[in-house]
């Protein structure tokens, strides 16, 4: 299975940090935020890896993260031109997953604590579909919010105004290859951006959109107050020395 992280996007809730810096790279705990998902994918036995992100930051992402082989992965990167949406960022992802094969993509900014290392083997084995992450919340209407019926999900609704459950889909997709296809029937929204709920949907309509829900934290980083809190719980971030890039003979003691 392949990794994709999506880490391009404006980072507007996050100013003026984000005029300097792509949101991706600010601290939080020891490390940059992408270094979590990237952590993520690597435990799930997911070394194959596409950052995506815009053309701005590229550059301090290679000089970072390099191949990844001190990370234990191997990442590839590709460039978002201009803000199109998540899905419009997926789409770029095309020629990295072959015909056939499955896909976990992640949000940058999306922090948790599940392990995906279960979830990854379960889908691998599965012919087709598409397997959606949801987390409980106090304000479901934030956020697209799924109308589950049994183990799929029937729909999921964007920031309604009247939600249907008390739980959002977040931004942990696990996809079949046919995600392209879709991708490429899906319309700009109102706000001109290529919508992954539309993606979802398109599945969902195909009775081929599985979800699993998150048990333990998860936090959308994209905030002050969420970056601060997340900050907060990956202060002692499990094995994070052990995978960690190793100190050259000329660093400071």
């Amino acid at each position: 299975m392949k990794g994709v992280i999506l880490a391009g996007g404006t980072g507007t809730r996050l100013r003026p940090l984000t005029k300097m810096i792509n949101k991706h790279l600010l601290p939080v705990g020891k490390y940059p935020m992408i270094y979590y998902g990237i952590e993520k994918l690597r435990a799930a036995g997911i070394t194959d890896i596409l950052l995506i992100t815009g053309k701005h930051s590229v550059s301090l992402y290679t000089e970072f993260l390099g191949s990844g082989k001190e990370w234990g992965v191997n990442i590839s990167y590709k460039i978002q031109e201009e803000a199109g949406g998540i899905a419009d960022a997926l789409e770029l992802a095309h020629n990295f997953v072959h015909p056939g094969e499955k896909l976990l993509v992640l949000l940058g900014d999306n922090l948790f604590e599940d392990s995906l290392a279960g979830y990854v083997k379960q889908f691998e084995t599965q012919p087709e579909g598409a397997k959606v992450f949801l987390k409980e919340v106090e304000d479901a209407r934030r956020y697209g919010v799924p109308v589950m019926e049994g183990d799929l999900i029937k729909r999921i609704e964007e920031k309604p105004e009247h939600p249907q459950s008390s739980y959002c889909v977040t931004g942990i997709y696990l996809y079949d290859s046919t995600v392209f296809d879709l991708i490429k029937t899906v319309e700009p929204s109102a706000r001109g951006e290529m919508e992954i709920t539309d993606v979802n949907n398109l599945y969902a309509s195909q009775g081929k959109l599985s979800y699993h829900l998150l048990t333990g934290w998860w936090i959308d980083a994209g905030t002050f107050p969420s970056w601060f809190e997340a900050s907060d719980k990956l202060r002692e971030y499990p094995n994070v020395e052990a995978a960690a890039p190793k100190s050259g003979a000329g660093d400071d003691k």
